[in-house]
Formats: structure tokens, sequence, C-alpha cells
């Protein structure tokens, strides 16, 4: 028997909407194959099949026809859920793409020159084709280390004390402050400031791996200290009033039950924080310059990293400049391999590190 929407309630509505019969999938996917065959129409219409065009055409067009075909087998609500979920799905697609675009070209590029002569040569004495990037990752290695020995204990030991000691009082203000400050300093700022620094001591012109890695520390501090805290902050408060009804001291508390709690967060933020500097150029081409050749001494001499060698192959590629290009395309491939590699490292370690209860 048919039921009169009109004079149905609120609460009727609502189970009336949610009890109607939903989309078939067949249906879904005839409305996308219609809505891409209109979109290829509308695209010729304009001027030319374009496949960004006829895309872009494509999800509007969807987007509004299974609201309507959903609206009106479904219901008004599921017709509404169904374009929210079109428009989200479309934006996530929208990002991916210049992601995906970007690895693509990289690998794409960057194999020409992925063998082993590039892993186990350095450009010294090269001036066209050949040579290879040893001297380059070595030097990222020792830099961005350095730079995490550095700014991830600091940062930890600032998050906690935020966190856990220095709640509304005022050396807590002024240190979010300048952590907020920092989070927002352009990296040629960071830069000047390890060159300005190491000139004061080693006079002008001095140039050094110890430099970079300050200047890439200045950076990396706020990032740590900014994920730290907020992983820190999700930890239930019930953990730690247990331990003190235990008698534990509050540091003990801290080392035993609030860092293991938080370790993948915080693990996770670290990488984030290293992937945010190993990939820095403006900073690394003040403080340390260009070398041709492996410098394992981060205190004195010159020292490269991959962005700087991607930089200055295009730069300077030499000639022919198509071997320059290859080598920077191929340094890019390195920094982004090295980039997955610690973040499956950090997802790993954080893994083991887990109490048993939360993994």
């Amino acid at each position: 028997m048919s039921v009169s929407v009109a004079h149905l309630t609120s609460d009727e509505m609502v189970a009336h909407h949610f009890d109607s019969p939903p989309l078939a999938r067949r249906a879904t996917a005839a409305i996308a194959g219609a809505s891409m065959v209109i979109a290829v129409v509308l695209s010729a219409l304009m001027g030319g099949v374009a496949p960004a065009r006829v895309l872009a055409i494509g999800a509007v067009v969807y987007a509004l026809s299974i609201y309507v075909v959903s609206r009106r087998v479904e219901g008004r609500r599921r017709g509404f859920d169904r374009l929210v979920t079109t428009l989200v799905t479309g934006a996530f697609l929208l990002v991916t793409i210049p992601l995906v675009s970007v690895i693509w070209t990289t690998i794409d590029r960057g194999s020409a020159r992925f063998d082993s002569a590039f892993f186990t040569e350095t450009m010294r004495g090269v001036v066209g084709a050949g040579g290879g990037a040893k001297h380059a990752i070595i030097g990222t290695l020792i830099i961005t280390g350095l730079a995490a020995l550095m700014s991830v204990p600091i940062g930890i030991l600032v998050a906690i004390y935020l966190v856990e000691y220095g709640r509304r009082n005022r050396l807590s203000s002024m240190i979010t402050t300048m952590v907020d400050v920092m989070t927002g300093i352009p990296s040629i700022v960071a830069g000047l400031f390890a060159y300005s620094l190491f000139a004061v001591f080693q006079g002008p012109g001095a140039r050094s791996g110890l430099a970079g890695a300050v200047a890439l520390t200045v950076l990396m501090t706020p990032v740590v200290v900014r994920a730290t805290e907020e992983m820190l902050r999700l930890v239930p408060n019930d953990l730690r009033e247990a331990a003190f009804a235990l008698g534990v001291p509050k540091w003990k508390t801290i080392v035993k039950v609030v860092l293991p709690t938080a370790i993948g967060g915080i693990l996770t933020g670290i990488t984030l924080a290293i992937a945010r500097v190993i990939g820095e150029t403006a900073p690394l081409l003040i403080a340390c310059g260009l070398a041709q050749d492996t410098n394992l001494n981060p205190l004195s001499g010159r020292m490269t990293t991959l962005p700087v060698m991607s930089y200055y192959g295009y730069v300077a590629p030499g000639f022919p400049p198509e071997a320059g290009y290859d080598r920077g395309w191929a340094a890019a491939l390195v920094l982004i391999i090295i980039v997955l590699a610690l973040f499956t490292v950090a997802r790993v370690i954080a893994k083991v590190l887990q109490p048993k209860g939360l993994r």
C-alpha cells in the first residue's frame, strides 16, 4: 500500500528515505559511462577532445546526474550523500594527480642514469657525460643525520616540557610563541643564520657540512616539537593518573607510559620533519656550497647534497647538457627513494616499539 510522503512526520520521513531501495551498481556505472560520453561530445563542440577537459566536464556531469538519479530513486538524504561522496572523491583524485605526475616524471627521466656508476662515482673531473652522485648521497646522509641528531632530542624534550611540566606558565607561552615563529622562517634565512654563525668562528667564506646541518636543525626542530606535542596530548590522562596512583614518579611515568604510548606518532612526526628538510636546497647552497668529490669530514670543507646536485644539474649541466639533466633527475629519484625508505623504517620501528595492547 502506498503511503503519501506529505503526511509523514519527520521521523517517518527519515525512515522512508533510508528504507528506499539502493541504487544498483550497474546504474552507477551506466551513469558514469553516459557522463563520459556527454563530456566527449561537449568537448568536441568546444574545439577539440582534450583529456583534461573531458575529465573535468565528465566529473561535473556525473556529480549532477548521480545526485538527480539517486534523489529520485533513493531519496533526498541518500542523493545528497552520494553528491558529497562524489565531490570528496573528486577532490582526492585532483590532489593525487600532481603527486602521481611528479613521481612518474621523476622515474621516467631519472631511470636513464640509475645505474651502478651513478652510485659509485663522483663528479671529480667530469664535465660532460659520466660521473655519479656518490659524494652527494654521502653528503645528504651526513648532513641530514647530524641535523636529526641535534633537532630530535631537543624537539622531544621541549615537547615533553610543554605538555607535562609547563602548562599555563610564562616560559611555556614564550616557547610556544618561539616555535610558531620558527615554523614560518624561510629556509634561506636559516642558511644565512648558519653561514653567519660559522663565519664568526672560522672567518668569511667558511662552508662545511656542519653549517648545513645547523641550518636544517633550525628548520627541523619546530616540526619535531609540534608533532611530538600533539602526540603527547593524545595520550589519555587516565594512564598518567593510574601510574601516579601506584606511586610511580612523574619522570618514570613519562618514560615508561607516556612516550611508549605515543611512540608511533612521534616517529611519524620525526620522519615528516626529516622529509621536510632533506630536500632543502637554498640553505645548503649558502652553508655548504658545492663539492665535486666525497668529503667525509663535516667540520671542514664543502659538501654536496642530492638537492644541490639536482639544482646544478639544470643550472650548469655542462656539455652535452642532456648528461647534466639526466644526473639531476637521477639525483631527485634517489632522494625520493631515500624518503620512502625512511617512512618504511619509521613505520616498522613504530610497530615494534608500540605497546602490545595498542597493536
